[in-house]
């Protein structure tokens, strides 16, 4: 494998060819069994969306982003700064993956 240095801001940058760095196989290592990671809360919202519908997404989420005038930009809006409500998205989410998983 072969190796390129270069000067970058007064330091030695070494990168290698497909070769990750400690935090990165650290990360990955960490993130192995977590469904969420790398998807993006937009994904979330559209795949629970086209599996539910607005209206039973509100029945099972009592939220008014998805109750009154729903849409992907404004529930983006309102879960990116609300944690609670954050948190039962992805968990609804985490259901519904188990259930379509066991359907096949």
């Amino acid at each position: 494998m072969q190796c390129v240095k270069r000067k970058f801001s007064g330091r030695r940058l070494i990168m290698a060819a497909n070769l990750q760095s400690p935090r990165e196989l650290a990360m990955n290592q960490s993130q192995a069994n977590n469904p969420l990671h790398g998807v993006t809360l937009e994904t979330i919202i559209k795949e629970l969306q086209a599996h539910y519908g607005w209206e039973r997404l509100g029945e099972e989420i009592d939220i008014r982003c998805f109750t009154h005038d729903p849409s992907i930009a404004s529930s983006l809006k309102f879960l990116r700064r609300t944690p609670w409500a954050r948190e039962r998205v992805e968990s609804l989410y985490l259901y519904m993956l188990r259930r379509n998983s066991k359907a096949d």
